[in-house]
């Protein structure tokens, strides 16, 4: 209360049955998620941009209608990986996003940028307003669901996300060095704190394996996955290669041929802990 004189004998109001204000954005009237992931790590280059597309691909293959938020406002590389390169198209009201050949919805600073190119040059608030809007002024159709693609850190834009977007569960994005229990910490302390379930954990570049003899070698590290998991009481972990072939189909911006193998334990338990109306 503007008049509080932070004396609580001195006041006759009931603070205790005072609710804490909801940040929450609500949705056009035209739009319909269900479900919101947020895909997420400590520290930038680890693959969450990777892993939320695998994610999405996966899903919508299993017969979802699935989209991609892209919240990396200075850093979007969703639509090139899609092969994107069409602009979103608008109407007065509202955004509409680009679809890719399998049907997922994707909006991306990108998409609104008269270059691809073109750096974004804005201070925090303004990002943060941005990807609010991604959310409230994007015709989101029939979305069951929607993965958020997030900056790395815990600063205003993830803040903002988890306040204004109905998060139903974060993935955390790592790879095998030591200092990955320090950051995955930091996202597990920082979802703990806005009360969103942890859902799992995926390790990028966890190994390699060799096309010739076919061993398998921990290029930055043995793997630390299973033990951080263990730690935090992550339910799930999923491991992805360094692969060239991989590589090769993002750069080419195929990602959604990509095989699913590798998130499809990932994508099980998120049918599973996150079910849809009238499928759990």
């Amino acid at each position: 209360m503007a008049d509080c004189t932070h004396d609580c004998s001195t006041c006759s109001s009931n603070c205790s049955e005072r609710k804490p204000e909801s940040f929450l954005k609500s949705l056009n009237p035209y739009s319909s998620v269900k479900k919101v992931i947020a895909v997420v790590s400590g520290k930038g280059g680890v693959g969450k941009s990777l892993v939320t597309s695998l994610l999405a691909s996966e899903m919508q293959r299993r017969g979802h209608r699935c989209a991609v938020l892209d919240a990396d406002i200075t850093g979007p590389s969703i639509p090139k990986s899609f092969g994107i390169k069409q602009h979103a198209m608008g109407t007065e009201e509202y955004l509409i996003p680009v679809s890719t050949p399998s049907g997922l919805q994707i909006m991306s600073i990108n998409l609104i940028l008269e270059n691809e190119t073109e750096p974004v040059v804005w201070r925090g608030p303004v990002i943060a307003g941005a990807v609010t809007q991604f959310w409230t002024d994007v015709l989101w159709t029939d979305v069951d669901y929607m993965f958020v693609d997030m900056p790395p850190g815990t600063g205003d834009v993830p803040l903002t996300v988890f306040q204004s977007l109905p998060i139903d569960g974060i993935v955390i994005v790592t790879t095998p060095q030591d200092l990955v229990g320090m950051i995955v910490a930091k996202a597990v302390k920082m979802a703990g704190m806005l009360n969103i379930p942890v859902l799992g954990l995926v390790e990028n570049m966890s190994y390699f394996t060799c096309p010739d003899c076919g061993k398998t070698h921990e290029i930055f590290g043995a793997s630390q996955a299973e033990k951080v998991a263990a730690d935090f009481e992550i339910p799930h972990v999923a491991k992805l290669p360094i692969d060239p072939a991989i590589t090769a189909l993002v750069d080419a911006g195929e990602v959604e041929q990509v095989s699913g193998e590798y998130v499809s334990p990932l994508a099980d338990s998120l049918e599973k802990e996150l079910p849809l109306e009238g499928e759990a």
